[in-house]
């Protein structure tokens, strides 16, 4: 850390889109501030993902609203190139106050006075609002279950590129969400022979009756929705928009050859154990992605809108051998498996933010971004306000709720009571103004 020391209203950690957000908004509103990012603007869409990985909404959609992406069909999915792309020309597009290169280390509450002393790997920055744009995707998760022993390889998808970087033999992917099947998938069409563990997951239609989900959850008003149905913290949305979008058939997969098992429950001696819940975790999916087809099509009906009947989107697969008779247990070598890739989420990293407020489990305590300790904001986590709280457009809208409160915030700590104020008039207005009265 060098010995440079910097003034600044606000202070924004992180320049992927949730750190662009909230600097277009605070130049709107004529905040002062400086985003610090320890890489490049959107990093981890460049460097933190697989090759082939694509948005999981339309580039009508996953945008923000000042800004579309550069030729790009509106209902194409944007690359992950594409993403971090945009976002640096978003923010070229308002001279956004960026510093790569720069990491924060610590941040701390000030004594008997406002605001942080930010420690950086480029000096120290004094600031009176911090805003915390990092993202849920900080540190990948792999399971306790995870075997020790070497005799596999394993990754977290967080690692996964392509199908090249994997050796001969079969693959166990562990987890059903976007990552997992659509990583799952790519092996499988690379000839690989895949074991695909599935867990609870909602199962949404990527599109039905000419309507992308993204436009459904819209009208349907549950991008809105702000709380996780009890029961649904952990469930992850199978969605995917590779191969120019389409929706995620765990019939289908297994149709293809793709071995489906149930939620992995243990790993011993080069065994692994499922559930035996596979079948009930599909057809909870299942009951998911009707109930949105029920609501649409009463949608449709209320609004007397002219969109195409899609009577076969109905239409489910009988079910393969692998759920009606579902592997319980799975010998790794006599499988063939020679890699797990686990997909299995993150968490997050607050070390460096030593300030109150947490809860007792470590997760921020705020309301819709605003935390329990004055001054520090959160941005782009998910249901930080809503549903779409962790997608791109989400975050456009949560991050302009953020810079209005401090708004609010700089009006109230700017307030001078009648006595404050005339202690402040200079002398000279003073008689100025009483010799004017004289007159």
């Amino acid at each position: 850390m060098t010995n440079n020391k910097t003034a600044i209203d606000t202070l924004v950690v992180g320049a992927g889109q949730a750190g662009v957000a909230m600097s277009e908004h605070l130049s709107r509103l004529g905040v002062p501030h400086l985003v610090l990012e320890r890489n490049r603007i959107a990093e981890a869409w460049r460097t933190g993902r697989w090759d082939s990985l694509v948005a999981n909404g339309p580039a009508w959609h996953d945008r923000f609203p000042g800004l579309e992406f550069d030729g790009l069909d509106p209902d194409a999915f944007a690359g992950k190139d594409q993403v971090a792309d945009y976002f640096e020309a978003y923010a070229k597009k308002f001279n956004a106050p960026v510093r790569t290169g720069v990491e924060v280390t610590k941040v701390e509450r000030n004594v008997g006075r406002p605001g942080f002393t930010v420690e950086t790997s480029d000096g120290v920055i004094e600031a009176k609002n911090v805003v915390v744009a990092t993202g849920p995707f900080q540190r990948p998760v792999i399971p306790a279950i995870a075997p020790a022993d070497g005799k596999v390889y394993q990754m977290h998808s967080a690692e996964y590129r392509n199908p090249q970087q994997l050796a001969e033999g079969a693959v166990l992917v562990v987890g059903a969400g976007s990552s997992g099947v659509q990583i799952a998938d790519e092996l499988q069409r690379a000839g690989k022979q895949v074991y695909l563990s599935v867990g609870a997951h909602d199962r949404p239609p990527r599109a039905y009756r000419n309507r992308d989900f993204c436009w459904w959850l819209g009208v349907l008003g549950l991008w809105d929705a702000e709380g996780v149905q009890p029961g649904k913290e952990h469930v992850t949305i199978a969605v995917s928009g590779a191969r120019g979008g389409h929706t995620v058939d765990f019939r289908r997969l297994a149709q293809q050859g793709m071995t489906l098992v149930g939620l992995t429950k243990a790993i011993n001696n080069g065994v692994v154990s499922f559930e035996s819940n596979l079948a009930e975790n599909i057809a909870r999916g299942d009951e998911n992605y009707l109930a949105l087809l029920d609501a649409a099509d009463a949608y449709i009906a209320a609004n007397g809108l002219d969109l195409p009947p899609e009577p076969e989107a109905r239409i489910m697969l009988p079910d393969p051998d692998c759920i009606s008779n579902p592997i319980l247990e799975l010998d790794l070598a006599k499988a063939g498996i020679t890699t797990i890739i686990w997909a299995t989420g993150y968490s997050v990293d607050y070390n460096w933010l030593q300030v109150d407020a947490f809860k007792a489990d470590g997760k921020p305590q705020h309301q819709r971004g605003v935390s329990s300790e004055p001054g520090i904001y959160f941005v782009g986590l998910p249901w930080l306000a809503r549903r779409g709280s962790a997608f791109i457009w989400g975050v456009w809208h949560d991050a302009r709720h953020i810079a209005e409160h401090i708004i609010k915030q700089r009006a109230y700590f700017d307030y001078r009571d009648a006595s404050q104020r005339q202690a402040e008039t200079p002398a000279s207005h003073i008689q100025s103004a009483s010799l004017m009265e004289v007159r």
